[in-house]
């Protein structure tokens, strides 16, 4: 066999799907991860300094936001791995349905190895809806908040009370209500959105939602290449069939 034949053979044992699918989860992962921890720092420096100037009525939404901080650590740890794994097995299962290095023969060890997996992937991507959705929730509130500034510094807009305009983090139960101050009204909020922690924030809530999309497609992909592996691993005895993935 020469080199351009042995290439070929190598290359057709590549599982494409989850090589994209791995590229796909690490930089949404990354960017979900990075971008959120920034983010939730942020937050809590822009809730202190306008928001709720006394630590005790902010205390326990410091800590979930430092517990969610490591949380992200071993979200980032865990996918780094997972994400490994999966890629070795497509790499083992494409070689074995195409019989790239030996006679192909299954065992129900194998298989189970390969239903697991894609019972593991179908609960993990279940559960990054859930957190794609959860990344949504920031967003939205830096958006109403941006859009009330823009609102007041709009040419079209005529505004007899400036200060009438406010925004109350209280209503989002993000705060208790006997937080002092509790809302930003008129000017005080428009020098809020012109901080360079608004801004980032709500920057970085954007990314770390998109991320997270990210993270939901590339699960999606193994979601697929995973019960197709298994299906033909399976199968494959009964049918000549061979998959890339």
């Amino acid at each position: 066999m020469g080199c351009f034949e042995c290439c070929i053979k190598c290359l057709g044992g590549v599982p494409y799907a989850s090589l994209v699918a791995t590229i796909l989860c690490f930089s949404g992962v990354a960017l979900f991860c990075g971008c959120g921890h920034v983010a939730l720092t942020g937050t809590v420096t822009i809730l202190e300094s306008h928001f709720s100037k006394v630590t005790s009525d902010h205390a326990m939404l410091t800590d979930i936001i430092q517990l969610m901080q490591y949380v992200i650590y071993g979200i980032a740890s865990f996918f780094f791995l997972y994400g490994i794994i999966l890629l070795a097995e497509g790499f083992y299962t494409t070689s074995a349905v195409k019989e790239l290095h030996s006679e192909f023969k299954t065992t129900i060890c194998g298989r189970c190895i390969s239903g697991m997996f894609v019972f593991l992937t179908y609960i993990l991507g279940v559960a990054w809806l859930g957190v794609f959705g959860f990344s949504a929730v920031p967003v939205f509130l830096f958006y109403n908040m941006w859009s009330t500034c823009a609102t007041m510094k709009s040419p079209m807009v005529n505004l007899t009370d400036i200060d009438s305009i406010c925004v109350d983090v209280r209503q989002y139960g993000i705060i208790p209500w006997n937080a002092t101050p509790g809302k930003a009204c008129g000017s005080t909020l428009g020098d809020i959105c012109n901080t360079n922690e608004f801004y980032l924030s709500y920057h970085l809530y954007i990314v770390a939602c998109a991320g997270a999309g990210a993270t939901v497609i590339a699960l999606l992909i193994y979601m697929m290449a995973t019960t197709y592996n298994f299906a033909v691993l399976k199968f494959k005895s009964r049918e000549d069939c061979c998959t890339k993935f």
